[in-house]
């Protein structure tokens, strides 16, 4: 089980765009910015950088100190101060300034580089917050959007889910607050929304709470490298959450989530604890529970290090806001969790929430009834700081924790930084150092497919293949399926794809409808999940335009329009050519033979796949042609040769490739036909985790 869970947090840190031990480089300044508008930053690893919040006794910013007024220690050292700056911000433009829309990556970018913005970002922490916490969440948070945030300040919403690449700043406060209405907890339930959730939906509950850790802290550190690519200046995270679990109590721990475990002894359900119902069960704690107990609270723990590292080094501060206000209690009342593990457990979940903020230099609204006051000092904080970078004199390669200590001469004020930093190693010195290695450019094309399939729109998921047809055309294939909508955000499912092919001169290839009714359609991974929708028809060889019109279900309308431009390919040709390979997706071994079996099965649209599945590639090569195949690693270095054999059906060839030896990350299959004039090669990019 140890294997499976460790597989499952890997699944989903990957799926959701996050790789370990990555770091983006800062993006530059605007162009056209003064050279004086931005603190330069040295970049190398001993360089340490610190904001300082200094206020008086009434909470409010002290703004004429001076870099003398300054003392830094680092391990009790003094350190010498080299860059310095002061940093204030209302968040209002300057008289005559135009507030400038956030309308792509390139404004965001440009925007957030200015000294004069904010960056606030809202982490919806659904696995760890309870749906009738996240109701009473809704009021103080939309009044601080109303009355805290600024014309020039810049906002985000994430989810544990959210890619890092799908973090999205804007200065649209109504669609911050509509995020914050949509915004429902899931904290303890277990049905799966989504494929990825679907992959472990009957794990047991405790490895699910245990991949639910992972995927927010891998989340957290994704949001704050993402934070730390716009600017060196302070960045805040509001973390909504009720904080960590490190162990469920022995009345919730089921075999299989998905089971309905309710009532004393779960119902008498196979695979549901016999504890359920029993309040007085794990109130005294035998010594292997309490052993277990401790090594699952430190591995929390360590694993809090990591973000809080990752915060720190983009300067990022983490503000942990729980909604449970006042809290009593962390189980409801029909848990029947005795009151030894319900106190023991809310400390815990508290205590989580404080460490990342005090290691932060955030503040923890935790234990307290009055929300608005504690989210109007994240702008406060935000408002006025100390910019302050130093050469650390020890230049650690240790990776132990080294404490800072800022200081200030004048009395009667209050000092807030960072307490210090995780050194980095030898290794991560060398591995800084070293050059990135490039792929070959038809690589990189490959593996960015993994992406590009998704509409624009991001309401269809679509794939185009090429194979010989009929009196010498060329049949193509359209296949396309709904994606699962983004949380938080409300909007009309799609329906059916209305597509038209045709040249590039205008003539009419194919014009038709996928399905003929427009009806809802369940995303892929879901249990309703009918499969893609495929449209086939013939075309001549040339370039062509396929025009697509996503429609609404039960005909709502128009939700979005693309255009792809395809070249179709000539399947006449005497040597060697090869059709697009098809990819299906399969569980076991047995579902591998019926789709070999299966002439007319649809092929899989997405390229992200499960260490559990097994894949069948199936494809056609004309003119004789010998085909070979072989794994390659995401910068193209070959890996392993994989067996081409001929296909039963379906095609001239497959492949059949298991997965389960397959390390988690991104690969490529290249296939290659050599005829008597040359050879053809086709690369199929995939996404591979737990």
């Amino acid at each position: 089980m140890l294997l499976s869970r460790r597989a499952a947090i890997v699944l989903l840190l990957l799926l959701a765009g996050f790789e370990v031990g990555s770091a983006q480089e800062p993006s530059p300044p605007a162009s056209g910015a003064p050279a004086a508008a931005t603190p330069t930053f040295r970049e190398q690893i001993n360089f340490v950088r610190v904001d300082v919040i200094v206020t008086d006794g009434t909470q409010k910013p002290v703004t004429d100190l001076t870099k003398a007024d300054f003392e830094v220690l680092e391990d009790g050292k003094p350190q010498s101060v080299e860059q310095f700056r002061l940093i204030k911000i209302d968040g209002n433009p300057a008289p005559g300034e135009k507030v400038r829309e956030i309308r792509n990556r390139d404004d965001e970018e440009a925007e957030a580089a200015k000294e004069g913005v904010r960056l606030f970002l809202f982490f919806f922490d659904d696995y760890h917050v309870r749906m009738g916490s996240a109701a009473s969440l809704r009021d103080p948070l939309i009044k601080f959007i109303q009355t805290q945030l600024r014309p020039t300040d810049m906002v985000a919403v994430m989810y544990p889910l959210t890619p890092v690449d799908g973090i999205s700043f804007t200065r649209n406060f109504g669609s911050i607050e509509s995020a914050v209405r949509g915004f429902e907890g899931r904290k303890f339930r277990y049905e799966p929304r989504n494929q990825f959730e679907a992959e472990y939906s009957r794990y047991p509950t405790e490895t699910i709470e245990t991949i639910r850790n992972q995927v927010v802290m891998g989340a957290l550190r994704g949001a704050a490298t993402r934070l730390g690519s716009l600017r060196e200046g302070r960045k805040s995270i509001i973390f909504v959450s009720e904080g960590f679990t490190a162990m469920l109590p022995a009345q919730m721990r089921n075999q299989d989530a998905s089971l309905p475990c309710t009532g004393p002894g779960g119902g008498g359900i196979p695979g549901c604890n016999p504890a359920a119902g029993n309040p007085m069960a794990g109130e005294q704690l035998s010594s292997r529970e309490s052993t277990a107990q401790y090594f699952a609270q430190t591995d929390i723990y360590s694993r809090l290090r990591e973000v809080y590292d990752v915060a720190n080094r983009n300067n990022t501060a983490i503000y942990s806001l729980d909604p449970r206000g006042l809290a009593t209690q962390e189980f409801d009342i029909d848990e029947n969790i005795g009151p030894n593990q319900n106190r023991a457990a809310l400390q815990m979940t508290q205590d989580t929430l404080r460490v990342l903020s005090q290691e932060t230099d955030g503040r923890a609204i935790v234990n307290r009834n009055d929300l608005t006051t504690g989210l109007a000092q994240v702008t406060r904080d935000a408002s006025a700081y100390y910019l302050i970078g130093y050469t650390s004199s020890a230049a650690p390669t240790d990776g132990k924790f080294h404490e800072i200590k800022v200081r200030v001469k004048r009395r009667g004020i209050d000092v807030r930084a960072r307490k210090g930093y995780w050194a980095a190693t030898v290794a991560d010195t060398i591995k800084a150092a070293a050059p990135s290695p490039q792929a070959p450019k038809a690589v990189e094309a490959a593996l960015a497919s993994i992406s590009t399939s998704i509409q624009s729109g991001k309401y269809v998921r679509t794939w185009v293949g090429t194979e010989r047809g009929a009196n010498g055309k060329t049949r193509v294939t359209f296949l396309w399926e709904p994606l699962p909508p983004l949380p938080g955000v409300r909007r009309d499912p799609a329906g059916r794809i209305a597509l038209i092919a045709a040249t590039t001169a205008g003539d009419l290839i194919y014009r038709g409808r996928s399905p003929d009714a427009a009806t809802p359609l369940a995303p892929a991974g879901t249990a309703t999940a009918t499969g893609p929708q495929r449209v086939s028809f013939d075309a001549a060889p040339g370039a062509i335009e396929l025009r697509m019109t996503v429609e609404a279900a039960d005909g709502g309308g128009v939700l979005d329009q693309e255009v792809q431009k395809i070249t179709i390919p000539d399947f006449t040709s005497p040597d060697a050519v090869m059709s697009t390979a098809r990819v299906h997706r399969a569980r076991n071994a047995r579902e591998v033979q019926l789709l070999a079996a299966d002439a007319a099965a649809v092929p899989a649209v997405v390229r992200e796949f499960s260490r559990a599945e097994r894949l069948l590639v199936r494809f056609d090569v004309y003119g004789g042609a010998v085909p070979s195949a072989v794994l390659l690693n995401r910068a193209g270095t070959k890996m392993a040769d994989l067996t081409v054999a001929p296909a039963t059906a379906g095609g001239t060839h497959q492949i059949d490739m298991g997965l389960n030896t397959i390390p988690s990350g991104e690969y490529l299959i290249e296939i290659t036909a050599k005829g008597t004039a040359g050879e053809v090669k086709q690369l199929i990019a995939l996404r591979v985790a737990g």
